[in-house]
């Protein structure tokens, strides 16, 4: 059995996520999210949908990126 690398579990059924040619074992998708998913460079929570991108910089919306000085995105039309 893999073991998660995130929690230490050890489970029969792992998910193995490919990333930048680099292969991670996790056991359930919120190990991979907390491992993998982007954080807002304002909040940091994790990103899980497209959020938005400054430079190298992520935000989950608009509103975050806005508090950091990129009032040039908005959310919706």
């Amino acid at each position: 059995m893999k073991q998660c690398e995130t929690c230490g579990n050890q489970y029969d059924k792992p998910m193995e996520i490919t990333l930048h040619n680099q292969s991670h074992t996790f056991d359930s998708f919120e190990c991979a999210i907390q491992a993998l998913a982007p954080t807002c460079a304002h909040c940091n929570c994790r990103i899980l949908g497209h959020g938005t991108e400054v430079g190298d910089e992520f935000y989950c919306c608009a509103h975050c990126a806005s508090a950091a000085g990129h009032d040039e995105l908005v959310d919706r039309a």
